[in-house]
C-alpha cells in the first residue's frame, strides 16, 4: 500500500473514534521545567504524580502502552552512514551534518513520555540523542525566525513553533531504550517533541528549516491541528 493510501486509511479510522480508554501511568519520567529536570515518581495508589507544570502525566483521551507502536510512513535509509542533515533557513550559520558530526555536538539520554494522536501514550521511553537547542546555539537563528520545520524522507514535514522546539527535552534521537532506533521508528535519526502529539516528531529526519512564517506540514494540511497539544486534545484543525 502506498504511503498516501496508508495515511488516508489511518486518518479515516482516527476520525471515526470518539472516546479512548484512560489508564493510570506507572513509571518514572523526566519532565522539563525552566531548563531543569525532575523525576516524577508514582503517587500513592499507583497513579503517576502530575507534571511539574501541574498537568496530569497522561493527557485526556490516552491509554498507556508499554512500548511504541510502529505508525507507518514511507521509510528512508536506516543506515547511519547514509545520514545527512541539512540545517538552514533563517539562520546565521547553516550546517550540513553526517551522523558523526551530529553526535559530536553532544549526546544526552532522557526518559520522555510520548503521546500519539490515535490515543496511546508511552511513559518514560528512554531516548538518546542530541538536544535541538544545542544545534540551535550553533546555527544562530535570525531574529526573524519563529518556526521550525522538520523535514523527513519522501517529503514529509512537521511544523513546530520555535519556542517549543527550544525546550530542553526536544531531541534528535538515534537510540530508544538502549538500542539503536529500528527502521519502523525512524532510524537512523528522528525528532522527539514530547509535549506535542507524536506526529510532530518526524521520523527518518533529513533536514531542519528555521522559518519566519509557519508552514503546515504533511498531517496539518490533511486536517490535523496545526499545534497539536495533547492536554488540550488538539487533534483536528
Amino acid at each position: 500500500m502506498k504511503r498516501n493510501d496508508t495515511f488516508a486509511v489511518a486518518l479515516d479510522a482516527l476520525r471515526s473514534r470518539r472516546s479512548f480508554v484512560r489508564e493510570a501511568a506507572i513509571g518514572t519520567t523526566i519532565a522539563a521545567l525552566g531548563g531543569l529536570y525532575y523525576f516524577a515518581e508514582p503517587a500513592a495508589g499507583g497513579e503517576a504524580a502530575p507534571r511539574p507544570d501541574g498537568r496530569p502525566r497522561v493527557p485526556p483521551g490516552q491509554r498507556v502502552l508499554q512500548a511504541l507502536k510502529p505508525m507507518g510512513g514511507e521509510p528512508g535509509s536506516a543506515l547511519r552512514q547514509d545520514f545527512k542533515l541539512a540545517i538552514g533557513g533563517e539562520v546565521e550559520q547553516p550546517l550540513q551534518l553526517d551522523f558523526a558530526g551530529l553526535t559530536a555536538v553532544g549526546v544526552t539520554e532522557l526518559a520522555l513520555d510520548v503521546h500519539c494522536v490515535t490515543g496511546w501514550s508511552v511513559l518514560g521511553a528512554r531516548f538518546k540523542g542530541v538536544r535541538l537547542a544545542e544545534l540551535v546555539a550553533r546555527v544562530r537563528p535570525k531574529p526573524s525566525a519563529r518556526h521550525v520545520i522538520f523535514e523527513a524522507a519522501h517529503g514529509y514535514t512537521a511544523n513546530v513553533p520555535l519556542r517549543e522546539a527550544l525546550k530542553p527535552d526536544v531531541l534528535l534521537a538515534f537510540e530508544l531504550d538502549g538500542q539503536a532506533l529500528a527502521s519502523r521508528h525512524g532510524a537512523p535519526v528522528r525528532a522527539v517533541v514530547p509535549d506535542l502529539y507524536f506526529w510532530k516528531s518526524a521520523k527518518w529526519l533529513t533536514g531542519i528549516r528555521f522559518m519566519t512564517r509557519d508552514e503546515p506540514g504533511f498531517w496539518e494540511v490533511r486536517g490535523y491541528n496545526n499545534h497539536g497539544d495533547p492536554w488540550l486534545e488538539e487533534r483536528y484543525g
